[in-house]
């Protein structure tokens, strides 16, 4: 198997488009081109996971966080980044990164965290803007449905719960086909006319070449007439966190120790007790205090995320219970989700989960 076949599916689930603009997610070394030994999953592609994966035999370390993410200036070893690349370039290991595009899928890293949670009526919190487009296309009536059907099948018409969606306006077209032309309909140097349906379909911006190709793959025309419009619309079911329901309301102090046996905590970080049930809960794995307003007008009873500074807790001024559980404790499960996601496809494939913990933050 090669290295394409495991990074194509993961990029099906969390597509790089959807990472942050400051983001490093993707191939990091190696190539995709590589014969796939084994894979090694982990939060950190540190320099014992390289050597984790050596011994193991593998060949692809795939991580949440990526190992580069800003410019090298050197390569020398004189940090622990370099010193992984270095490694890693020298045993042909490929490291792959599914950072914040994972996040910002619905059942991605914090979709993980409401399943250990048991959340209901799950929904992203602060849903992307300027991620859908609209492609507009011409057919002969004869050939709509099989256009329809090829734009749906490459990704386009999906509206929230809803799919196949389209609107179709019937009218006339014409044209005059050229000397060196092989028209469907009417003949070179004559004005045709021709009753088309006027196709209007909606579909996420990162599937744009595929949804062009399968519209020119489907069309019977020989120049395909066509407009795409980028569209201010949100992406419903992409963004940053996610808030959901407890099935029945709980005490505070209830949810904090849920939270410690869910997740193995010594420790948990949080703002004054409010005194409130807490039945909506906003999370956000890794640093998400920037989504603090966001829980708080979304009416979250409280918020769970890592990171969080010292002035940062007077934010949440009474309003909301502020949690934070600590970066690596909010994403440990993601190791799982990406095993979970590969394991379903190849089943019978070398997938390892890295036996290091590679948590930085230690406590007494």
């Amino acid at each position: 198997m090669k290295i394409q076949d495991i990074t194509n599916l993961l990029e099906k689930t969390a597509p790089l488009y959807l990472q942050e603009p400051y983001d490093n997610a993707g191939m990091i070394t190696g190539q995709v081109t590589w014969e796939c030994n084994g894979i090694m999953i982990c939060l950190d592609a540190t320099e014992s996971v390289i050597i984790e994966a050596l011994e193991k035999k593998c060949n692809l370390v795939i991580a949440h966080h990526p190992i580069i993410f800003r410019g090298l200036k050197k390569i020398n070893g004189g940090n622990y980044v370099e010193r992984v690349i270095i490694k890693a370039i020298k045993n042909d290991i490929a490291i792959y990164a599914i950072h914040t595009n994972l996040d910002n899928v619905l059942q991605g890293v914090n979709g993980r965290i409401a399943d250990k949670l048991n959340l209901e009526n799950r929904h992203i919190l602060k849903p992307k803007d300027a991620q859908l487009k609209k492609l507009i296309t011409f057919a002969p009536v004869d050939k709509a449905v099989q256009v329809r059907e090829a734009l749906f099948a490459a990704g386009a018409g999906n509206l929230g719960k809803y799919s196949e969606c389209s609107f179709n306006t019937e009218g006339t077209g014409t044209f005059k086909a050229g000397e060196n032309s092989e028209p469907y309909v009417g003949e070179k140097g004559k004005l045709h006319a021709e009753k088309e349906l006027k196709i209007e379909v909606i579909f996420p911006a990162y599937l744009e070449q595929k949804i062009v190709r399968a519209m020119n793959e489907a069309h019977p025309y020989e120049e395909v007439a066509f407009d795409i419009i980028a569209l201010g619309n949100i992406l419903s079911d992409v963004g940053s966190g996610l808030i959901g329901d407890l099935k029945e309301p709980i005490p505070e102090l209830k949810l904090l120790e849920n939270l410690k046996n869910a997740f193995g905590l010594k420790t948990i970080r949080h703002t004054v007790i409010t005194g409130n049930t807490v039945k909506k809960i906003a999370i956000c794995g890794g640093a998400g205090i920037f989504l603090l307003a966001d829980a708080i007008k979304a009416g979250a009873d409280v918020f769970i995320t890592g990171d969080v500074k010292y002035h940062e807790f007077f934010d949440a001024e009474g309003k909301i219970l502020l949690v934070d559980i600590g970066h690596y404790e909010s994403e440990q499960f993601t190791i799982d989700l990406i095993y979970d996601i590969l394991k379903e496809k190849f089943p019978n494939f070398a997938l390892l989960k890295t036996g290091v913990n590679t948590n930085p933050v230690h406590y007494l």
